[in-house]
């Protein structure tokens, strides 16, 4: 089994790959209990959101890491994917704004990720 942080660099990989926008890695593990990473995303548009979602499954399934759970649809413009100790949060633009998920987080270690 990885370790959080190596788990969440690698999904982190893979949605750059794929193009998605500003990814942050969000180390919440000194104020969760359900999770340790955050990994953040955007997406420009609802087939993107499918996309990028389809990448981080694509990398690890071959690895034998399946999410927990997944909610949200690509319409809805937010896809969470729970893999334990990270939780992966891939949403619009307009969604990522919306719900502003770093400003709760804002006391935690953000870990901007770059091709």
């Amino acid at each position: 089994m990885k370790e959080p942080k190596e788990l969440a660099e690698q999904i982190a990989k893979a949605l750059l790959d794929k193009k998605a926008g500003d990814v942050l890695m969000i180390d919440i593990s000194p104020k969760s209990s359900f999770a340790d990473c955050f990994v953040m995303a955007s997406a420009g548009s609802d087939r993107q959101l499918e996309a990028l979602k389809e990448a981080v499954e694509d990398v690890l399934e071959p690895e034998g890491i399946f999410p927990k759970n997944v909610e949200g649809k690509k319409d809805s413009g937010w896809i969470l994917m729970d893999y334990g100790d990270v939780i992966v949060n891939i949403l619009t633009v307009e969604m990522r704004e919306k719900y502003n998920i770093e400003k709760i987080w804002g006391d935690c270690e953000m870990i901007p990720m770059e091709d």
